[in-house]
């Protein structure tokens, strides 16, 4: 069977040559000072073994939030409607809806929407969630929209996420400690956590 296929050339028929061009193997020396790359020393300081998932933190305003899974496999980013009522921006919800599935075709709807100016070491970002009233492991989830629009390349390995500035190469640490014990305590309890508590020089936090 044949699917598909191009249209055949329609003329004259130009006699083509082909050229071969070699090109000189690279080395580590030839990578570029700001090519995105990671390193067997970008591991050197993690727990090993390790499967962790990439936990981060971003600025919102004054608040720090925490808790926030980078995962290049949700085509979504998502938010929790009680950490966008805490930090002062549930005003700036609009309707909207939208049907989210998970891996096992399980489908939540979300009915609002929100966009927040995303601080990540300094390099903002425009960023709509789609906001999640029931509960959620995680504060928020950075998905493919952000980090497309970032450019960013995030590694889970090297618990790293780098992404181009226009001073260079930047890079945020995951919190490796934290994304286990996110797990632990939600394994063995499903407890939740406290969203924000003061901070000294009136920044707050969400956890």
């Amino acid at each position: 069977m044949i699917i598909g296929g191009v249209n055949a050339p329609q003329g004259p028929v130009v006699k083509r040559t082909k050229i071969s061009i070699t090109r000189e193997n690279r080395t580590r020396s030839y990578i570029l000072k700001d090519a995105l790359t990671f390193s067997e020393e970008d591991i050197g300081t993690l727990s090993q073994p390790h499967n962790d998932t990439l936990v981060i933190s971003f600025l919102l305003d004054k608040f720090q939030i925490k808790c926030v899974l980078v995962d290049p496999g949700s085509s979504a980013n998502i938010i929790k409607s009680r950490v966008v009522e805490q930090i002062g921006l549930f005003d700036q919800i609009v309707p909207a809806s939208r049907v989210l599935n998970g891996f096992n075709m399980a489908s939540e709807t979300t009915k609002e929407e929100v966009i927040l100016l995303v601080d990540m070491g300094g390099t903002f970002q425009d960023t709509k969630f789609h906001v999640i009233e029931g509960d959620m492991r995680y504060n928020a989830l950075l998905g493919r929209p952000w980090i497309h629009s970032m450019s960013a390349v995030p590694s889970t390995l090297h618990q790293m996420m780098k992404f181009p500035t226009k001073d260079g190469v930047k890079a945020v640490y995951g919190e490796q400690q934290a994304a286990r014990e996110m797990f632990a305590v939600h394994n063995a309890a499903s407890a939740s956590m406290p969203l924000t508590s003061k901070k000294p020089k009136d920044k707050q936090t969400a956890k």
